[in-house]
C-alpha cells in the first residue's frame, strides 16, 4: 500500500537530531516558555521574513487569538464582517465566529481554490473590516491583489497559512504578506511538530505583545492580567522538534515539488482533473488534490490498487451542523469542489516507484 503520508519515514530521517533536541529539553529542567521556544520564534520569523513570531498551542488558536487581539486593540468589534473563502477548512471560520465576528463566505477561484480578488471586492460592505486569506493545499493566495484591495478599503488581512509554510510570491513568503498570519504545525503539515503546535507571524509589535499576553492567561507580567486570556503556549519540546525540522523544510518542499511534477507530467487520463499552479515557488504541495465527477469510484479503485487517498474536505462549512443557520445557503462552486476533490499520496519521502504506482493506477482507471 502506498500510504497517503508516511510520517514515520519523514521523522525517521531526523531521528538522531530529534532525540538530541528532546534530550536537551528534558535535561534543561525548563519546560514552558524557555529557550527553545524563544529560539524557534526567532528562527521561524526570520524564515518567513517577519519581525515577530509568537508560538501558540495550535493553528486554530493562532487565528482566534489574532482576531481577539485586534478586538482588544480596538481594530475590530463584535459583529464586524470578515471575508473568508467558502471552501476552506472549518477552522478558518471557527476563529471568526468564536470572536463574535460575522463570517462572510466568498466563492474561490476555480483554478486555485483560493480567494478571488474580484469576488472578494464584490463582497465588501461598510461592515467589512477584515479578510482571512487561506492558502489552501499549499498554494499562496493572490496576496498582491488582496493587499491592494485591503489598502483601498482600510481592511485588516489575516493569512491562514496553516498549509503553506514556505510558499511565496516573488520570493516573499507566506506569513509576511498580511497584517498577521496564523500557522499550524500539526504533525501532518509540511512543517509538522510531534503533537499540536502553532504560531502567529506579524510585523506589528503591539499586536505581537497583545497575542503573547492573551495566550498567557491575559498576562503581560507575572500575576498581572490585562485581559481575560487563555492558556495557549507553544511547548518547549515541540519547539525543539520544530527547530530540527525547520532546518530541513526547504529540502522537503523541493521533494514535494518533484512528486507533484511527476504527477502533473504522468497522469494523462481525461477523467481526472489535475490541479493548476501559477509558478513553482507559489506552491509547496501540502496536498496534491485532483477532481473527478466519479470520485467515490476513483477512490475505491485506487484503494484496490494499493493507493491510499483522502478527501479534503467532504462537507463544506456552510453545510455543517455547527452552523445551522447557513443550511439554506448555496455556493455552487464550493459544493462542486467538496463533492469532487480527492487527495493523492504526497510527501517528501515518496519514491519514484511509489509515484509511478499512483500514476499508473490513475491512468488505468
Amino acid at each position: 500500500m502506498i500510504p497517503f503520508l508516511d510520517l514515520n519515514a519523514i521523522n525517521a530521517q531526523y531521528r538522531d537530531e530529534l532525540v538530541a533536541a528532546a534530550t536537551r529539553v528534558i535535561e534543561s529542567g525548563w519546560y514552558i516558555q524557555g529557550t527553545e521556544v524563544k529560539a524557534f520564534e526567532e528562527e521561524f520569523a526570520d524564515y518567513c521574513g517577519s519581525k515577530h513570531c509568537i508560538g501558540v498551542a495550535n493553528g486554530l488558536d493562532a487565528l482566534t487569538l489574532t482576531l481577539r487581539a485586534w478586538k482588544e486593540m480596538g481594530k475590530l468589534k463584535e459583529g464586524d464582517e470578515v471575508i473568508v473563502p467558502a471552501n476552506t477548512y472549518i477552522a478558518s471560520i471557527l476563529a471568526i465566529s468564536e470572536n463574535r465576528l460575522k463570517p462572510v463566505l466568498v466563492e474561490p477561484e476555480e483554478a486555485t481554490f483560493n480567494l478571488c480578488p474580484e469576488k472578494t471586492a464584490a463582497a465588501i460592505t461598510s461592515n467589512t473590516k477584515a479578510i482571512v486569506a487561506v492558502h489552501l493545499y499549499g498554494q499562496i493566495s493572490p496576496m498582491p491583489e488582496l493587499m491592494q484591495l485591503a489598502d483601498q478599503h482600510g481592511l485588516l488581512v489575516l493569512e491562514d497559512a496553516a498549509q503553506a509554510h514556505g510558499a511565496s510570491i516573488d520570493s516573499r513568503k507566506a506569513g509576511s504578506w498580511g497584517h498577521a498570519a496564523g500557522f499550524s504545525f500539526y504533525p501532518g503539515k509540511n512543517l509538522g511538530a510531534l503533537g499540536d503546535a502553532g504560531a502567529v507571524t506579524t510585523d506589528d509589535e503591539e499586536l505581537a505583545k497583545t497575542i503573547r499576553a492573551l495566550g498567557n492567561y491575559g498576562s503581560h507580567k507575572k500575576y498581572e492580567n490585562l485581559y481575560r486570556g487563555v492558556n495557549s503556549r507553544l511547548d518547549e519540546i515541540q519547539a525543539a522538534m520544530l527547530r530540527v525540522k525547520l532546518r530541513h523544510l526547504d529540502e522537503e518542499i523541493e521533494s514535494r515539488r518533484e512528486v507533484a511534477e511527476y504527477y502533473l507530467t504522468h497522469i494523462e487520463t481525461p477523467n481526472i482533473q489535475l490541479p493548476e499552479v501559477g509558478n513553482r515557488e507559489s506552491h509547496v504541495w501540502h496536498l496534491f488534490v485532483v477532481r473527478s465527477a466519479k470520485r467515490e469510484e476513483l477512490q475505491k479503485y485506487l484503494a484496490e490498487q494499493g493507493v491510499q487517498t483522502l478527501i479534503h474536505y467532504p462537507v463544506p462549512p456552510h453545510q455543517q451542523k455547527a452552523y445551522p443557520n447557513w443550511g439554506s445557503m448555496h455556493y455552487p462552486l464550493t459544493e462542486s469542489i467538496h463533492q469532487t476533490v480527492l487527495s493523492l499520496p504526497m510527501g517528501p519521502t515518496l519514491s519514484t516507484e511509489g509515484c509511478n504506482q499512483v500514476t499508473e493506477a490513475c491512468n488505468d482507471w
